[in-house]
């Protein structure tokens, strides 16, 4: 795949991240209690929510041809 454009790296890139990048070593690090796994679950579905709006924010800046293409909504 060509790099179409800087914005289709960063869609790449925010792609690469969610779906392969493990955080369980950080878990592991951080959560003692019942108390840090809830803080813990919380803050990495925020961070995915920032992520997944990022890569939304890049999606009609995308090769038309691009699976993920949509056109931007006025």
């Amino acid at each position: 795949m060509r790099a179409e454009s800087i914005p289709h790296v960063e869609y790449e890139i925010l792609n690469e991240v969610i779906n392969n990048i493990e955080i369980a070593d950080v878990q592991d690090a951080m959560v003692t209690d019942t108390v840090t796994e809830k803080r813990f679950k919380t803050g990495a579905k925020n961070v995915a929510k920032l992520l997944r709006n990022l890569m939304t924010r890049r999606a009609h800046r995308l090769p038309h041809t691009h699976k993920d293409y949509k056109p931007k909504e006025e």
